[in-house]
C-alpha cells in the first residue's frame, strides 16, 4: 500500500474516532423503534461522546508528549503506551455511567460505550507485555458490534455498515503492516481480541 494512504487511513481511522462512527451509525441508521431519543437532539449525544472520547484523550496524549512522557503521538514504544490507554480507558467508562446515569438516553447507549471501554482497558492490559494494535482492536470491536446492532434490530439493514466495516477494516489493518508499526502477529492479534470482546461482551449483557 502506498505510505501516503497508510498514513490517511491510520489518522481517519484512529482508535480514538471510532466511538463516534459508530454511534453517528447508532444515533442515525437504527430505525426509531431501536433508538427512542428525538431526532432533533441526537447531535447532542453524538458531540458529548466526541468530546470525551476524542478531544479529552487527545488533548491529554498531546499534554504528554509536551511534558516529554511520550516520545510522539503515535506511541510507538510499547512502554509508553500504558498512560494514555488507562486514560483513554477512564475517559470511556466515566462516559458510559454518564450515558447509563441519563434515564432520557436508550440503554444501548451505554451498553455499546461500556463495551468500548473494555476492549481499552484489555489493550491497556495486554500492552503491558505485548505491543498490540489498537487500530486493529478498535477495527475488530467495531465490526463486532455492528454485528450484535444486526442481531438486536433485525430490521436496520446493517449489511452496507457491515460491509463497509469489513472493507475498512481490511484497508486499515493492511495500513498499518504497510507502515511497519506492528508486527502481523500483533496487527491480526488486536483484531482478533477486538472482535471477540464485542461479541461475547455483547452476549454476556443480553
Amino acid at each position: 500500500m502506498n505510505r501516503t494512504l497508510a498514513q490517511v487511513l491510520s489518522v481517519v481511522f484512529h482508535p480514538l474516532l471510532l466511538p463516534t462512527y459508530l454511534f453517528a451509525v447508532i444515533l442515525y441508521y437504527m430505525p426509531t423503534a431501536t433508538i427512542t431519543l428525538p431526532y432533533q437532539i441526537r447531535w447532542i449525544v453524538l458531540s458529548m461522546i466526541f468530546f470525551t472520547t476524542f478531544i479529552i484523550p487527545g488533548v491529554a496524549a498531546y499534554s504528554m508528549v509536551r511534558l516529554g512522557h511520550l516520545d510522539s503521538i503515535e506511541m510507538n514504544r510499547r512502554e509508553q503506551r500504558s498512560m494514555p490507554l488507562l486514560f483513554t480507558g477512564v475517559c470511556y467508562a466515566l462516559t458510559s455511567y454518564l450515558l447509563y446515569r441519563e434515564s432520557s438516553f436508550d440503554a444501548i447507549f451505554y451498553f455499546v460505550m461500556g463495551i468500548i471501554a473494555a476492549s481499552v482497558f484489555l489493550t491497556f492490559i495486554i500492552s503491558q507485555f505485548w505491543k498490540i494494535s489498537a487500530h486493529s482492536m478498535g477495527m475488530g470491536g467495531g465490526l463486532g458490534l455492528l454485528l450484535v446492532l444486526s442481531w438486536l434490530a433485525p430490521d436496520a439493514m446493517m449489511v452496507g455498515p457491515i460491509a463497509l466495516g469489513i472493507l475498512l477494516a481490511g484497508a486499515v489493518l493492511t495500513a498499518r503492516l504497510s507502515l511497519h508499526a506492528h508486527t502481523p502477529g500483533e496487527v491480526y492479534g488486536g483484531f482478533v481480541s477486538g472482535f471477540l470482546v464485542a461479541v461475547a461482551a455483547a452476549y454476556a449483557g443480553l
